[in-house]
């Protein structure tokens, strides 16, 4: 492996920096021109000018660590093209000592050789659901589109939002999460967006959204933003920010990453969530199923949270009994893999080494959703699957709303619909909806 690939239009330059560093050990090709689809692999470290690299920076530092030489340099410049994943910023004519202790930096710095990537987020299961999610999550990953993700709480739309950002083009700048509930409505605007020195004495308040510049803000619980936060949220997906007391406009590179447990669409036709900043959001939209709608990869994600558990807790030689297995395959888990994992733990704290973890260990009772199965029964068999939906919504449809009817079921609003059209199945009443926002701000 060739150490430096060092990168001029001034060829002269080059060659002098080349034998240069070849003196001090190194293995050095010269070349006058970038090419983006060049195989990085073969090289430890790129020296380049600025020029030659600026629009191609971010793209490359995710596969190599990159030392800019610039000929002009100035600390705004040097500051944004650190913040964009250069490893060092050097001002020219470059000293041969500085270059080397530069790329000496580079060798020692582990962060910059090795940068996370899918395989650091293990997304446990083997289902097709899953394998459709991991494909999807590698294509959407390396683009800048913003992102939505939907599930009920508990399925693991951080680590979806983490592997977004590890596999982006932007995981050497930071990835800043926000659970928007978590935050009082009157303090969340100067939470991301920051807040300017008033009269008062009040200090700057640098927002969140400044400090992921170049990186990923991960917004949790999206649907829990008020109106004005959703206001200015469409500003900066649209590459602008204003503090709140501020009437300047800064220009802000940040990927946006949204998620919920909410029915967006549906808050949307009630007017309570913008109807504009939904459709910026849904570039890309992932629903993430509830884990009894994969029974089949639970055993998978129960094992490895056992090794995993057991190792973090010095307990050895654990194992699930057949009843144990039975039940977490049959238990409709609400809070989904973050009580399997709940449950787990408590489980192999509980255990002793090279026991058997029981049912009883777990604290769950398997099949608790038997209580809304159907009498229905039309050939003395055993009822189908959709004659167990078509009975059910027909004899609920008048007591839940869609919403409701979907989370009985344990299926997305969206695959109620669907179904309905398929089998015929129209809705007997619709819930009024209130004004949406636009109507209610224009009054």
């Amino acid at each position: 492996m060739t150490d430096i690939l060092l990168i001029d239009e001034d060829e002269q330059r080059a060659e002098r920096l080349g034998t240069q560093l070849r003196e001090q050990g190194f293995s050095v090709e010269t070349s006058r021109q970038l090419s983006a689809d060049r195989a990085w692999t073969n090289y430890r470290c790129l020296v380049c000018q600025i020029d030659l690299v600026r629009d191609l920076l971010q793209q490359i530092a995710t596969a190599i660590p990159i030392i800019v030489m610039a000929d002009n340099a100035n600390i705004r410049e040097a500051v944004t093209t650190i913040q964009r994943g250069a490893a060092d910023y050097l001002p020219a004519p470059v000293e041969p000592g500085e270059l080397v202790a530069a790329i000496e930096r580079c060798a020692a710095n582990t962060a910059l050789l090795s940068r996370q990537t899918l395989e650091h987020f293990p997304m446990i299961g083997s289902s097709a659901v899953m394998q459709t999610l991991k494909e999807s999550i590698a294509k959407a990953a390396p683009t800048d589109s913003t992102v939505l993700i939907l599930g009920p709480s508990g399925t693991g739309k951080e680590l979806v939002a983490r592997a977004l950002h590890a596999a982006s083009k932007r995981s050497h700048a930071p990835l800043i999460s926000l659970n928007c509930a978590t935050v009082p409505q009157n303090l969340i605007e100067s939470e991301l967006f920051g807040l300017e020195q008033y009269e008062t004495g009040q200090a700057t308040y640098r927002g969140l959204v400044e400090a992921a510049e170049g990186g990923t803000l991960f917004l949790d619980e999206v649907a829990e933003l008020p109106a004005s936060a959703q206001a200015r949220l469409l500003r900066v997906l649209e590459g602008e920010n204003r503090k709140v007391g501020s009437s300047a406009v800064s220009s802000v590179d940040v990927r946006i990453i949204a998620a919920t447990h909410r029915n967006l669409a549906e808050l949307t036709e009630n007017g309570q969530f913008r109807e504009d900043l939904f459709y910026r959001l849904n570039v890309v939209c992932f629903e993430l199923p509830a884990l009894q709608q994969r029974r089949e990869d639970i055993l998978e994600i129960a094992q490895w949270l056992l090794e995993r558990t057991s190792a973090r807790l010095n307990k050895e030689g654990l194992s699930f009994s057949e009843e144990a297995s039975h039940a977490m395959q049959h238990y409709h888990w609400p809070g989904n893999v973050r009580e399997l994992e709940n449950a787990i733990e408590r489980a192999v704290i509980l255990a002793d080494n090279n026991s058997e973890i029981s049912q009883s260990l777990l604290a769950i009772t398997p099949a608790p959703q038997e209580e809304v199965e159907p009498d229905y029964n039309p050939d003395g068999n055993q009822t189908s699957l959709e004659d167990y939906f078509v009975r059910f919504v027909l004899d609920h449809q008048d007591q839940f709303t869609e919403t409701e009817l979907a989370e009985k079921l344990g299926i997305s609003r969206k695959s109620l619909w669907e179904r309905r059209q398929r089998l015929n199945i129209p809705r007997r009443k619709t819930r009024k909806r209130g004004p949406r926002l636009d109507n209610a701000n224009s009054s």
